[in-house]
């Protein structure tokens, strides 16, 4: 199936009132109305464009190598009108809960425009959607203001102000370098060193990309050969001694960029590259040199007025305070107000553990489809390339549903353990596991819950068909018409949800 009518087949089975679309894959789930208000525009993503876009829609014309927020953004709304699917979203729409009913084969949802039902139920809320913001004591009397990366607040105006950012990983590295040349002074607490490798961002002259136009597959060749780059750097994760070159040349960008060799002590990680998340960007030590710019290198204790407190008693005198501390990626959101076929919630089935099949579907929760589930990325590749893997698995599930006359698809829990089972022995080896390094990658518990020990080019494959013999297939006792629901219309973000 070609990706263009796998589109076709995701709309066509909305359409019929079998799956809920949500906006993840576009724009961001419950955020698409001010998502351009929550990054820096300067601000550039990790992987060069061509991975940010989809296979099947290469032809976006990238001004640069590593585009920023607002042109990624504009690329994926210009997507889902070229495909119409943004008559079928309906944003500013909460969904509070949801339950499976097995006698109706459906799940019932209650949202913030009131009650819902769905043969199939989709979470594509992804890991990165609740931030971690910074408990320490006397933070709520800051008199300044205080916001996270994932909750920009523009109306904040930055110049001739002192900013303190705390938190030294992904977003720090792209937060500092957009920001420093406004603020009149930048403190960026750092509790761990991170290794970051060079960013070839160049720009695009109109020219290259006439000629990308002209010659046909070569957008998609550009694609796969990104794609190919990024692999090898998966197999360096892999392979723990495959790392020692990447390493090495960490530590030559680091040498070249930073003169100063206690910054540069400072700067360098204690541990194996690839334990952590992998950075990208020749602006952050750049940004780091500046007079008016100063790494602490310790953790934040505690907020004093308008001063940060370090564990290493220092204290930064702050006007707007930054939180660039991540997101709480193991906690799904729904995943407490979800209930499965035993009544237990998904929070409560996975005890602190999350773990599905393939990344895609739980033991007890029929037709749950998870995007972007446990043990399903890395620091090779971008989401987009594993959210097309699983939607093709998705639809071809809803195949299986349809053309065998089934109710209802639940994953066998001895085939969910024999593959979560086979993830984690994988692992064991990498150097997710091995880089001695704490990561988001783990609970608390100390499972890796986030990454994939095997290829992406395995993860495509695995996913490129679906295995019926995993799961159990229900079929009802009696026919069961689809509900009508009413359509969402343009513009529309109220009213009824379900006219059942």
């Amino acid at each position: 199936m070609t990706a263009p009518a796998t589109v076709q087949r995701w709309r066509a089975a909305a359409t019929r009132g079998s799956v809920t679309p949500t906006r993840k894959a576009i724009e961001g789930f419950s955020h698409s109305r001010t998502r351009e208000s929550t990054w820096p525009s300067r601000a550039t993503y990790r992987f060069a464009s061509t991975l940010y876009s989809y296979s099947f829609t290469p032809d976006a014309a990238w001004s640069r190598v590593f585009a920023g927020q607002r042109e990624i953004l504009a690329y994926l709304r210009a997507t889902a009108q070229r495909y119409r699917l943004d008559d079928m979203l309906r944003c500013g729409v909460q969904v509070l809960g949801a339950r499976w009913d097995g006698a109706a084969g459906r799940w019932l949802l209650e949202t913030s425009d009131g009650p819902y039902s769905a043969a199939v139920l989709v979470l594509a809320t992804g890991p990165w959607h609740v931030p971690r913001r910074l408990e320490v004591p006397g933070i709520e009397d800051f008199n300044g203001p205080v916001f996270h990366t994932a909750r920009w607040d523009h109306s904040v105006d930055l110049a001739g102000r002192r900013v303190t950012v705390v938190g030294s990983g992904a977003s720090a590295v792209q937060v500092v370098p957009a920001i420093e040349a406004q603020a009149a002074s930048v403190g960026l607490f750092q509790r761990t060193a991170q290794w970051v490798l060079p960013k070839p961002d160049l720009l695009l002259p109109a020219a290259f990309n006439r000629l990308l136009d002209r010659v046909p597959g070569a957008r998609g060749a550009l694609r796969a050969g990104q794609y190919a780059l990024q692999e090898g750097f998966g197999y360096a994760f892999r392979h723990p001694q495959g790392a020692r070159l990447l390493e090495a040349g960490a530590r030559a960008h680091l040498r070249l960029a930073v003169r100063d060799r206690q910054l540069r002590r400072q700067l360098t990680p204690d541990y194996r590259l690839g334990c952590k998340r992998l950075l990208t960007s020749s602006t952050f030590y750049r940004a780091l040199c500046q007079p008016h710019v100063r790494l602490h290198p310790t953790a934040v204790t505690a907020v004093r007025g308008n001063e940060v407190v370090g564990a290493d008693g220092t204290t930064v005198p702050t006007d707007v305070l930054i939180e660039a501390t991540g997101f709480r990626v193991g906690e799904l959101p729904l995943a407490k107000s979800l209930y499965g076929t035993n009544g237990r919630t998904l929070d409560e089935a996975w005890g602190g553990e999350p773990q599905a099949y393939m990344g895609t579907t739980v033991s007890g929760f029929p037709n749950l489809f998870l995007l972007l589930g446990p043990n399903l990325l890395g620091g090779s590749t971008s989401a987009i390339t594993v959210l097309e893997a699983q939607l093709t698995y998705l639809i071809a599930a809803l195949a299986h549903l349809d053309q065998g006359g089934h109710c209802a698809l639940d994953v066998r829990s001895a085939a969910q353990a024999a593959h979560n089972t086979a993830v984690q022995d994988a692992l064991a080896t990498t150097v997710y596991n091995t880089g001695g390094c704490t990561s988001y990658y783990f609970t608390s518990t100390g499972r890796n819950t986030f990454a994939w020990p095997w290829s992406t080019g395995r993860l495509v494959r695995r996913l490129s068909r679906f295995d019926a013999d995993a799961y159990t297939s229900d079929a009802p006792v009696r026919p069961l018409p689809l509900p009508s629901q009413k359509r969402p219309q343009p513009g529309d973000r109220t009213g009824a949800a379900n006219a059942e």
